[in-house]
């Protein structure tokens, strides 16, 4: 959603948005921040602001109604997942429903999680 230029880092991607929407930006950042491990390094990839611990662990962007969560999704919280619309390493939560902030740690901790199991193989 944010503009055609890419934006430095994850502020200038959140300040480039449309300023209904940079609230919920910034919670979703804070979810994921307060998941991730203290060593996940925030970068911006595919023009949006994403996450790396031994490997990707997620990303988000905005969009006209929606937000989106990027990564694989673990195979067990997919039935988390029913009341989100989802596609193949995605997640969309409508912009005018609550952030489901416990879902979303969990995603990220399963994430981490995996990406350390095969950091370690």
């Amino acid at each position: 959603m944010p503009g055609k230029k890419i934006p430095k880092d994850a502020d200038a991607y959140i300040a480039a948005a449309p300023e209904a929407v940079r609230s919920k930006l910034n919670e979703l950042r804070s979810i994921i921040k307060s998941a991730a491990p203290s060593m996940a390094e925030e970068i911006i990839s595919y023009g949006m602001p994403f996450y790396k611990y031994h490997g990707n662990l997620v990303g988000f962007a905005a969009y006209k109604d929606h937000l989106s969560l990027f990564g694989a999704i673990p195979k067990e919280l997919e039935p988390e997942l029913k009341s989100y619309k989802t596609g193949r390493g995605s997640i969309q939560f409508p912009l005018e429903k609550p952030l489901p902030r416990r879902l979303i740690r969990k995603i990220v901790r399963a994430r981490a999680e995996r990406n350390e199991s095969h950091q370690s193989k």
